[in-house]
């Protein structure tokens, strides 16, 4: 699995593969902040609901949906540059 979320120095990139890597780490970024978000919005509304209101429930089931859409945008950034770097994608 590729996983990078940091650009090193150490790379020897060009313009465009700069431009892919660049990709990969939004996509991953992308990727664990949203499943973060998405787990805090379900255990706010399912494990703890008694300590917040519907108002706030329901809102918390709107973001779950959003940030689950976020998660699978992430994926296919990731994806984008992991074929542009020449990476084979599953």
């Amino acid at each position: 699995m590729y996983s990078n979320f940091l650009l090193t120095n150490n790379q020897q990139l060009d313009g465009q593969q700069l431009n892919f890597q660049w990709c990969v780490i939004g996509g991953n970024w992308t990727m664990v902040l949203s499943f973060i978000t998405t787990v805090l919005c379900l255990l706010m509304t399912y494990q703890f609901n008694h300590y917040f209101s519907i108002p706030a429930q329901v809102s918390a089931h709107i973001a779950t949906i959003v940030f689950a859409a976020m998660f699978k945008i992430g994926y296919v950034i990731r994806c984008v540059g992991l074929h542009g770097l020449g990476c084979y994608v599953k």
